[in-house]
């Protein structure tokens, strides 16, 4: 292949990175301003300013364009934490084994913070519901990353497997919504922090009644 031709097929997939990212963003707006259901092809391209026809050589619909950035969030994170889990685990289990879970929940919650607004727009009332299922199967391979480097054993847990997912993750989308749409300040240290001390020591000791 040509010096030219290299160039020609960089521009080009930069222009696609670019107009992907346009309409992207002009989604993550719309989706916020107006609720998914409500948000139009129209809408979407003329945010983005593009024709429909550029944005039909990128998505087959607005749902297909939803579905997308859902995948897109969901492999980042694995990428990102659960492949990263067995050695974080292998680096502090003899060192400091109770900084673990910390360790872990900071990566995913700077992750959040970097994508707010994508991450606002899919979680909120007016996104995709199903969304939430799709965290929930992730926080669970979180949990049990592996057979020989996970943060629980199935074979140590006091309670059903599925029950314990369920509490853990609800209290973390609970604890996600809050600090995303009410626009909350506190930096991934510091939800981490909050979310161990509630998660760890229960919500009676963090409400001040349990010593």
């Amino acid at each position: 292949m040509s010096e030219v031709n290299e160039v020609e097929d960089m521009n080009m997939d930069l222009r696609v990175i670019r107009t992907r990212e346009s309409i992207k963003n002009a989604f993550i707006e719309l989706v916020e301003e107006k609720g998914f259901e409500a948000v139009t092809i129209k809408d979407l391209t003329t945010r983005a300013r593009i024709n429909r026809g550029t944005f039909y050589s990128h998505y087959q619909d607005k749902y297909d364009l939803m579905a997308k950035c859902e995948e897109e969030v969901v492999a980042e994170l694995e990428d990102k934490i659960i492949k990263n889990i067995p050695k974080v685990i292998s680096e502090l289990e003899t060192k400091a084994p109770n900084t673990i879970p910390f360790a872990i929940l900071v990566p995913f919650f700077e992750f959040i913070n970097k994508n707010r607004g994508l991450m606002k727009a899919l979680l909120s009332p007016k996104g995709d519901l199903s969304f939430q299922s799709k965290l929930k199967i992730f926080m669970r391979k979180a949990l049990f990353a592996s057979e020989n480097a996970s943060i629980f054993k199935e074979e140590n847990l006091l309670v059903p497997a599925e029950y314990l997912i369920s509490y853990i993750s609800s209290a973390h989308l609970g604890v996600i919504h809050e600090w995303l749409n009410n626009n909350r300040e506190e930096s991934p240290q510091e939800i981490a922090r909050i979310i161990l001390t509630m998660t760890v020591n229960g919500p009676f000791y963090a409400a001040g009644l349990k010593k």
